[in-house]
């Protein structure tokens, strides 16, 4: 099937399509805020299946590499991201919470006529993301620091004696 940005759930599921490709870091709106630079290519690859009970599913495959920022020193920090994840398709919301709270089970998303791939991808990257990025090892603050060391409060420490 050629590439297309927008499918089909049911039908891509049902044909058991596949669709691969690579796209440009900037081209993620939602994911551009969370990152240090727009900089660099996801890869996915998206192949229409069914689940382990028969129900039509996606098979979403994301790699690629995203710029974070380290919150200990502010430097940046290159996160790898690969994620393998089994996306079953609902029709409805009812039918997704008629399943019981699993937290082993797949994931189940509303499928549509009209399904962005690039927002299944999108959401996959936000999802890998780390609460806090950090380097495994850093110093805390080095970025900001300069020449003068100690904290951002001890200039201000100063200005309270001189006005005492």
């Amino acid at each position: 099937m050629p590439h297309q940005p927008v499918i089909d759930g049911f039908e891509f599921a049902s044909a058991g399509a596949t669709q691969q490709g690579v796209w440009p870091l900037s081209g993620f709106q939602r994911l551009r805020d969370m990152l240090a630079s727009d900089e660099g290519e996801v890869a996915y690859r998206l192949k229409g299946t069914r689940d382990a009970n028969g129900r039509p599913a996606l098979q979403l495959r994301v790699e690629g590499t995203l710029p974070l920022r380290c919150q200990r020193c502010l430097e940046p920090l290159p996160f790898e991201v690969r994620v393998e994840d089994l996306l079953v398709l609902a029709a409805t919301l009812s039918e997704i919470h008629a399943d019981p709270a699993d937290a082993h089970a797949p994931d189940r998303i509303l499928a549509g006529r009209e399904m962005p791939v690039r927002e299944l991808v999108e959401d996959e990257l936000i999802l890998a993301l780390p609460y806090a990025p950090r380097h495994e090892s850093c110093e805390p603050g080095a970025a900001g620091q300069g020449k003068r060391g100690g904290t951002p409060f001890a200039s201000l420490r100063g200005l309270m004696r001189d006005k005492h």
